[in-house]
Formats: structure tokens, C-alpha cells, sequence
């Protein structure tokens, strides 16, 4: 039973209301200082509770932050899914209900197994919240959406990116909220020194590998819905090809996911092989995204490199649940025949060694929701003096998805210290530095090029080199102490003399 004013839904419609108001964290919004807030609120809304209460606090909380976070995915279920709007929206409120359930386990583990006060304050319920959050990007192939770390790349914390990668940064988040929760105590005081320690950090972890050259990334604006339609082949492109012909002096040109759209084989003779000689004779190296298909049958997203440094192909690894491949068929073929998702059969390809070499340097190539893994990602370096990352994000539309993804880009770069390039179908397609900066982007629903120096890096940064092990440690070890505590203050005291 809930305890106290437990009882009353005034305490979960606070804390779903603070879970929603955390989105504002996140781009477009980029309100980097909320979650501080609304975390140390949801903190406060636990302190009291038991395990049940703390787990529908935590739940709620969690329906607020998802609910509106990623209600975009209904977009993509109900116009390519084939499903209504009622019956997309109410897939999408389930799927994010489900999301909430792991800041609903942090609550319920927290107040069942720690003590009261400061131990689960600063300990327990930091630490717990990056191993869920960590075993959420993993867990069921992983969905790193909304990950607190992300909401910091605009904020003096950002400079411990290079470091503690996108979980570290959760961390101190979590941390600064329960010190903002027991600001009585004076440990408030160690928050402008966690933001100033963060500042200073904000230096250069790699160098230059050589000479800076041009990149054109193409935006061709095709709408989801034509895209796949026989008669908008050609046109498409000549779309490509017009819009790629407009910075010559592009030596690297970049084409998105799925640019063309047909199986390689299908168009090898007719398209890839006289893209491959004109960019030859141009000097210059076009990398594009198409649909491969194998002798076998088995068949890849893909990019394919064409052009002055021969030939070569990237299979994308990690797939999208129920949008590339369907997991556990036997148990969910209504669901799969109800969805009919076109294109949903994709494999996974190989780990990617040697790297794809792009006008003469190795990239660390990702295919859409690849590049929100950044263990995944870390793994191109140290070879990578760039990365890419093509994707179609037409799929969700005008919504906050596009945005969010270009956030999880930049947090890529600052981890890796290196530039990446990120070429979309739609938009939001940009440059971003080393420092996790944009430094040329094209918006949504436009059509045209981002052109720009790109400059190649080397050398590793700490997250690079031991990605999420030492912060997913960390909390364990904090978890353990935690721990401990507990055991140490239900221990009977020893008989007197």
C-alpha cells in the first residue's frame, strides 16, 4: 500500500508532470539546467516513500519524460506501419510505459535495499540510475533515447564527455540533483565546482592527422512516401547528381541512407559503376547509401564507396527492432503481419575491419541509429581520423526526432575527438567538430548541400580508449558502499562486556 500522502494521485501527476518538463533538457529545447530540477524533484518525491510508492513515483516520472520524448515514433508507425492514428498513438503511450519502467526500478531497488538519508540519496539513487540507464542501451538490441548525459553537450559538463562518455555525464547530472535534494547538509557547495571542474576540461584530446580537405554532404528532401515509388528513380537521381555537382571542389561527397533507392545489383551496370568511373575521373570519392543484396539471399543497408580510391562497402550492424529486422517472430507474427513494415528484413553485417578508407583516411562509418551507441562508435579509433554517419530520419517527420539525433551526434564527436559528418535524407544534416560543435548544417525539409573543411584527428581519448566500463564500475562501486551501509546499520550492536 502507498504510505502517507502516497495515497493521493496529486504526487504522481507531480512527478509525470516533472518527467515531461525534462524534455524541455533535451534539443530543440536545449534547457541543459532542468533535469537537475526535475531530477532532485523526483529525488524529494522518493526520500519517504516505500518500494511500492518509490516504484509508481518513478514509473510516472519515467511516462512523463518518454510519453512526450518520443511520441514522434507513432508518426512512422501509423504512415509506414499501415496501422490508424488511434492505434499508433496507443503502440507508441505502451512502448514508452514500458521505457518508464526502468526509473520505476530505480526507485523500488533504492528504498527496498538502502537506508534511509544520505547513503540512497548520493549514492544509491545516482548509481542506479546509470546502470539502468546503461543496461537500457543494450538491453532488446538497446534504445539510448533520453539518456540524461545528452542534455549536457551545451553545458560546461560537456567537458567531461571526452572522459565518462554519455553515462558519466548522467552521473554527475544524478549526482548534482541529489545535491540540490540535500542542499540543507552544505553539499550544494560541491555543485559549482562539478560545473567549473567541467569547464576547464574543455580542451583539445586529439590532433591533427593532416592537411584539412572539402566535404559536400547531400540533402535530397525526398519525401518518405515517394521515395520507394518506380517512377521517382530517375528523378531522384538527377536530384542527387545535380545537388553534388554544385561544390566541385568537394573531394569527399556524401550521399544519405538509402540514396538510391533499388538493390546495388539492380542498378550496378546502369548507375554504380558510371558513378564510379565519373568520380574517378573527378578525382574525387563519393560515398552513398543503397540496398545490397547477396548471392545468398541475405540482403544490407549499406554504403557504398565509389570514385578516385577505389571501391568499398560498409553493412550496417546494429539493427532497428521492428524497423530492419523483426525479433522473436514465433512469439510476435500477429504483431509483425499487423505492422507489415516494408524493407524489415534486413541482416547485420560484420564488425568493419579494415576501415572503409575515405579520400585517403580511414571513417568510422554508422548508419542511422548506429551513431547513439557510443561504445559502438569508440570502437572505429584509434584508425578513424573522421566519422560518418548517414541516415534517413524522414521517417518521423516534423518532430523533436531529427533534433534529438543530431544532439546524440555531437556527443559522439566530443566522446571520439574527432569531426563527424552527418548526411540525411530530410534533415538535420551538419558538420560537426571535435569539439562537438556544429559547424555547417542544413535544416529539415530543404533541399541543397553542407559544404565545408573537414579536418582528419588522431589519438584517443580516455572514453575512447575504455568506453562505459569505468563509470558503469564507478556506480557499482557506489551501489556496493551503498550496500554495505545498509548491511552495517541492520547489524545488532555487540553485547556490552
Amino acid at each position: 500500500m502507498l504510505q502517507g500522502p502516497y495515497r493521493r494521485p496529486l504526487y504522481l501527476l507531480l512527478a509525470f508532470v516533472a518527467g515531461a518538463a525534462t524534455v524541455l533538457a533535451f534539443a530543440p529545447f536545449g534547457q541543459g539546467w532542468v533535469p537537475f530540477f526535475t531530477v532532485a524533484l523526483l529525488f524529494t518525491l522518493w526520500q519517504r516513500a516505500s518500494p511500492r510508492a518509490a516504484f509508481l513515483i518513478g514509473w510516472s516520472w519515467g511516462a512523463g519524460l518518454m510519453g512526450f520524448g518520443v511520441f514522434w515514433l507513432h508518426n512512422s508507425i501509423a504512415q509506414f506501419g499501415g496501422l490508424n492514428l488511434p492505434l499508433a498513438v496507443a503502440i507508441t503511450l505502451l512502448f514508452a510505459l514500458a521505457l518508464a519502467l526502468f526509473y520505476g526500478a530505480v526507485g523500488w531497488v533504492a528504498n527496498r535495499f538502502l537506508p534511509p538519508g544520505k547513503v540512497r540519496l548520493l549514492l544509491g539513487y545516482p548509481a542506479l540510475w546509470v546502470l539502468v540507464e546503461w543496461l537500457r542501451s543494450w538491453l532488446f538490441t538497446g534504445f539510448t533515447w533520453l539518456s540524461l548525459g545528452y542534455s549536457q553537450v551545451d553545458t560546461p559538463l560537456a567537458g567531461f564527455a571526452p572522459l565518462l562518455g554519455v553515462y558519466g555525464l548522467g552521473l554527475l547530472v544524478t549526482g548534482g540533483a541529489a545535491l540540490l535534494t540535500a542542499w540543507r547538509s552544505g553539499w550544494i557547495a560541491l555543485l559549482p565546482l562539478l560545473f567549473l571542474a567541467g569547464w576547464g576540461l574543455q580542451q583539445q584530446w586529439s590532433r591533427p592527422a593532416g592537411p584539412s580537405f572539402t566535404v559536400a554532404l547531400v540533402q535530397p528532401n525526398i519525401p518518405q512516401v515517394l521515395k520507394w515509388r518506380p517512377e521517382q528513380f530517375e528523378p531522384t537521381l538527377e536530384l542527387l547528381m545535380a545537388l553534388s555537382r554544385e561544390h566541385p571542389e568537394a573531394e569527399l561527397v556524401i550521399w544519405p541512407e538509402t540514396a538510391v533507392p533499388a538493390f546495388a545489383d539492380q542498378v550496378e551496370s546502369a548507375v554504380l559503376e558510371p558513378l564510379h568511373r565519373l568520380f574517378g575521373r573527378e578525382r574525387r570519392t563519393l560515398l552513398l547509401g543503397i540496398a545490397v543484396r547477396e548471392a545468398d539471399g541475405r540482403y544490407y543497408n549499406a554504403m557504398i564507396k565509389l570514385g578516385a580510391f577505389g571501391r568499398g562497402r560498409y553493412f550496417k550492424r546494429h539493427l532497428v527492432p521492428f524497423g530492419e529486422y523483426m525479433p522473436l517472430k514465433p512469439l510476435l507474427r500477429p504483431l509483425i503481419d499487423l505492422l507489415a513494415i516494408p524493407m524489415s528484413e534486413f541482416s547485420a553485417g560484420e564488425e568493419a575491419r579494415p576501415l572503409l578508407e575515405l579520400d585517403g583516411y580511414p571513417a568510422g562509418i554508422s548508419i542511422c541509429y548506429e551513431d547513439t551507441f557510443g561504445e559502438e562508435v569508440a570502437r572505429a579509433l584509434p584508425e578513424a581520423a573522421f566519422l560518418v554517419n548517414a541516415s534517413n530520419d524522414a521517417w518521423f517527420g516534423d518532430s523533436l526526432a531529427p533534433h534529438q539525433h543530431l544532439e546524440m551526434a555531437r556527443l559522439r564527436a566530443l566522446e571520439t575527438g574527432r569531426y563527424l559528418l552527418r548526411a540525411t535524407n530530410t534533415g538535420i544534416s551538419a558538420i560537426i567538430d571535435e569539439q562537438g560543435r556544429v559547424v555547417g548544417r542544413l535544416e529539415q525539409f530543404r533541399k541543397g548541400v553542407v559544404a565545408g573543411k573537414v579536418e582528419p584527428r588522431q589519438g584517443m581519448t580516455p572514453y575512447a580508449r575504455w568506453p562505459d566500463w569505468p563509470v558503469v564500475l564507478l556506480a557499482l562501486f557506489m551501489l556496493g558502499l551503498g550496500f554495505s551501509a545498509s548491511v552495517k546499520g541492520a547489524r545488532p550492536p555487540d553485547p556490552a562486556p
